[in-house]
């Protein structure tokens, strides 16, 4: 199999999907392959709506789709084979998604240097013509001195390369042993559901935890399971669904925080930075208001697990504020 043609790519695409437990969890599936360039959908499914009052998909289901084909796209633009992992992540929510419609990422890898590959696509729904987000994305390569210390060089992908090969060079095979698997207490403090059941669907998904009022704002808790697994080497959460926690953790603490808002504030644009690997533990997130006006709020969210000192990523983002009217 010559990985440079496009069905080589196609066969290397599909055994990196299938490693990734949170990506045949979702469904996700490739629309289009080439050189540096990738297309993956995601079903229509209730579970990814997030507002119910008014019919739309949560934005973390936008952002677990965009770093997937990013880095998909990161994988098909290497000269060989080798392991990646996501830097920071920049959503741009240009229109609201309608729930229970399909959507797709192109993803382009444009520019790859010895260290860091760049990453920029647009996400739409099939049958609309105006995409609904824009994403851009960086990712840090695997050294050279790195891949030599682990034995020698990736194999070169214009050898002969299973699609079992291919994903276990990447770091994605289809399972992980339950001894890798570790589950962080919740604190001693009683805890309820972040927000009404049937509400946001997505944030049911996550089974999304409210813990008490603090001085900072209230914490919330994503409990562990192995569906959120992104890569089962090591293993650790996906990167997307730290982006979709962190987003929710926005939306929350305004909610929290402004109580009688008639509806849920809606994202304009998130970023968010990787810190270190999120272990497959339970994870918390803690949000601050750092400006609200009339209409728009900008939040800074803190995610971690064993310790708020030593988070595994942040984030921020701004949101428009709901109007009586909206």
């Amino acid at each position: 199999m010559d990985i440079f043609s496009n069905n080589g790519r196609l066969q290397w695409v599909e055994a990196f999907i299938k490693g990734i437990p949170y990506a045949q969890a979702s469904g996700m599936y490739v629309t289009e392959i080439g050189e540096g360039r990738a297309g993956l959908g995601l079903p229509a499914r209730d579970t990814w709506t997030g507002d119910t009052e008014r019919g739309l998909i949560h934005p973390g289901v936008l952002s677990v789709l965009a770093d997937t084909a990013c880095g998909v796209a990161v994988g098909t633009a290497l000269a060989e084979i080798e392991p990646f992992a996501t830097l920071d992540l920049r959503m741009d929510y240009l229109r609201p998604a309608v729930a229970n419609e399909e959507i797709v990422c192109r993803a382009e890898c444009h520019r790859l240097s010895r260290s860091v590959a760049f990453v920029r696509g647009e996400l739409f729904q099939p049958g609309r013509a105006e995409p609904v987000a824009m994403v851009n994305a960086t990712f840090m390569r695997a050294t050279a001195n790195k891949r030599r210390a682990g034995g020698g060089a990736a194999p070169a992908p214009n050898l002969p390369v299973s699609p079992a090969q291919a994903a276990a060079s990447l770091g994605s095979p289809a399972s992980i042993e339950p001894s890798q698997v570790f589950r962080s207490e919740p604190a001693d403090m009683p805890e309820t559901r972040a927000i009404p059941p049937g509400r946001s669907p997505y944030v049911d998904f996550l089974d999304v935890r409210q813990q008490p009022q603090i001085d900072a704002g209230p914490v919330f808790r994503m409990p562990f399971k192995p569906e959120l697994i992104g890569n089962p080497i090591l293993p650790a959460l996906h990167g997307g669904v730290l982006a979709g926690f962190g987003e929710t953790g926005m939306i929350l603490h305004l909610l929290a925080t402004n109580p009688g808002l008639q509806g849920a504030p809606r994202g304009v644009d998130f970023a968010i930075a990787y810190l270190r690997s999120a272990k497959p533990v339970d994870t918390f997130v803690q949000g601050t208001t750092v400006r609200q006006g009339n209409r728009v709020a900008l939040v800074q969210v803190n995610i971690w697990q064993d310790d708020p000192q030593r988070p595994v990523a942040q984030a921020r983002g701004h949101c428009l504020m709901p109007r009586d009217t909206d």
